[in-house]
C-alpha cells in the first residue's frame, strides 16, 4: 500500500518582514494551530526559528530557497 505524503507550500512572513517559502506535510489548518501555538510564546516571530519549532511536530517542515533563473 502506498502512503498518501502530500507536500503542501506555503509563503510566510516573519517580523523582519522576510518572505520565505515553506514546505511542510501539514494542512493549512494544522499549521495555523502550530503557529498560534508559536505566537504564544514568543515575542518576536522569526522564520528559521518558527521551522525549528514547527519541525518538532513535522519532520517534512522546511525552508525552500527560491532563486531566479532567466535564460
Amino acid at each position: 500500500m502506498i502512503a498518501d505524503n502530500k507536500l503542501f507550500y506555503y509563503r510566510i512572513f516573519d517580523d523582519k518582514e522576510k518572505l520565505n517559502y515553506l514546505k511542510s506535510s501539514l494542512s493549512h489548518e494544522q499549521l495555523e494551530k502550530w503557529l498560534r501555538e508559536y505566537e504564544g510564546s514568543h515575542q518576536k516571530y522569526v522564520n528559521p526559528e518558527f521551522i525549528e519549532f514547527l519541525s518538532m511536530h513535522d519532520p517534512e517542515a522546511e525552508i525552500i530557497e527560491i532563486s531566479d533563473i532567466s535564460y
